[in-house]
């Protein structure tokens, strides 16, 4: 087994771990109430979440603790929000968009899908990433750099996999300007390594 498969086999345990195994449970309702004040109320009994006051009505601001990341999007654009509980009876909610995204919200994250990439086999990733999942692949990158007889074909399947997380997480809101710039040393790494 590859570098690259062992990650992404970590990569979705700690994602499943982060967000309690969300999709081994599929029930689900339909919240009662604007999508808004649904949203709000969770986020208030949440332990790592914080609704940041809003710039523009009607722009929704959510504050991850855990590693200081913000998504924004309108309340406008919500379809509906479903009540639904992971495998261990924890309550989470699913915002559907009108446009067909989807972000989870559980107690300490903000959950979306990794964004299509090409050359990545979406079907090898978690079905669900976290923002924090970048630092992970990151260290990943580092670590192969590093590693003996590892291939650049390796390190280029977690760029790739970074593109994607990066990429989905834009796509639903975040903010990630400072990230995209992180693989510019490593990629720096990589060629001295290869010289």
């Amino acid at each position: 087994m590859s570098f690259s498969q062992v990650f992404i086999r970590e990569v979705e345990k700690k994602v499943r771990f982060a967000i309690g195994g969300i999709y081994l449970d599929y029930s689900h309702k339909p919240a009662i109430g604007r999508p808004e004040n649904i949203i709000a109320d969770y986020i208030a009994r949440s332990q790592g979440l914080e609704l940041r006051p809003k710039s523009v009505e009607p722009i929704m601001a959510i504050f991850q603790r855990v590693d200081g990341k913000t998504i924004r999007f309108s309340a406008e654009a919500i379809e509906e929000v479903l009540e639904r509980q992971d495998s261990d009876g924890q309550a989470f909610l699913q915002v559907n968009f009108i446009d067909g995204k989807k972000i989870l919200i559980t107690d300490r994250l903000i959950g979306f899908k990794p964004a299509e990439t090409a050359g990545l086999d979406l079907k090898k990733l978690p079905k669900v990433v976290t923002t924090p999942d970048l630092v992970s692949v990151v260290e990943a990158i580092e670590e192969s750099l590093t590693a003996k007889g590892t291939s650049n074909e390796e390190v280029d399947v977690l760029r790739r996999v970074f593109d994607s997380v990066l990429n989905g997480a834009e796509a639903v809101g975040f903010e990630l300007d400072n990230e995209k710039s992180w693989l510019n040393p490593i990629t720096g790494m990589k060629q001295k390594a290869s010289a």
